[in-house]
């Protein structure tokens, strides 16, 4: 009989356990009002950090649109499979841009209607939509020409 004592695995580091660098302050600052200014819209459901499933691969964009919907508190989902319409990635500082470019192309072959990338350092929100454009903001109305969506963005950075 063995008296081994079994040890608890170490757990995940951040970036181990979502699969994406650790956010900064200026990353959190521009999350929140971005999501403040999203829940504005009846249409759509702002959700911050779900796993998205893609060909079985886990992502977890900072923040998704889906079509608004009646929710049922009961029953949760962990992992989405259906694509929201709008994934946003904001920049951290760790972070490069190939690696959200590899991101943005996953999302926009999975469905997703149009991808925000914004970069707090450089006060700017590009968005990449299904057709190969895209559409760079630093300063006014973005317009994300996919879905209509329109965010101020002294609102955004502020």
């Amino acid at each position: 009989m063995s008296t081994a004592i079994l040890e608890d695995p170490a757990p995940l580091s951040y970036e181990e356990e979502r699969g994406k660098p650790m956010p900064s302050f200026h990353h959190g600052i521009v999350q929140a009002n971005l999501i403040v200014e999203f829940a504005k819209r009846s249409d759509y459901r702002c959700v911050s950090e779900v796993a998205v499933i893609v060909e079985s691969v886990s992502y977890t964009p900072d923040i998704c649109l889906y079509p608004r919907k009646q929710v049922d508190f009961r029953h949760d989902t962990v992992r989405m499979k259906e694509p929201p319409v709008v994934a946003v990635e904001i920049f951290s500082p760790s972070q490069g841009s190939l690696e959200i470019m590899e991101k943005v192309d996953t999302y926009l072959q999975a469905g997703v209607k149009s991808v925000w990338v914004v970069a707090p350092p450089l006060t700017s929100i590009t968005i990449y939509t299904a057709d190969g454009k895209q559409k760079g903001f630093l300063e006014g109305t973005v317009t994300d020409p996919a879905t209509g969506i329109q965010v101020e963005m002294d609102q955004v950075f502020r």
